[in-house]
């Protein structure tokens, strides 16, 4: 299982890069990883036609796309098509950050899990 991580550098340049999931234990017919401590979750709702500037992550988080695209490009130039039900890993929590582009002019919906 693969989640795109976007991550800030020193300089605070924004990069993305590809994180596998670990596989720690088998429970019945299911792998599964180790617990991520998280501290909330939240649901959002972005528009059918929004295009964020630029913008650093929050917080450390994890953004579940749930159902419709979006486009990412990050500070060193590279861009993402983020489709719906992949995972990203946002820690560009200083720097200049990314920007985030509507695909599919429909309602986007999100998970944003909080971690610690």
């Amino acid at each position: 299982m693969r989640i795109h991580n976007i991550y800030a550098d020193e300089q605070g340049v924004s990069h993305f890069r590809d994180v596998e999931v670990e596989w720690v234990e088998v429970v019945r017919a299911s792998k599964r990883s180790k617990v991520f401590p998280v501290t909330g979750m939240v649901f959002r709702q972005n528009g059918a036609d929004y295009a964020l500037d630029w913008h650093p992550a929050p917080k450390r988080q994890f953004v579940v796309n749930l159902d419709a695209g979006v486009e990412i490009t990050v500070g060193d130039g590279e861009t993402r098509v983020i489709n719906a039900g992949d995972i990203i890993l946002a820690e560009d929590t200083h720097g200049k950050g990314h920007l985030s582009r509507a695909l599919a002019k429909t309602l986007r919906h999100t998970l944003l899990i909080h971690c610690e």
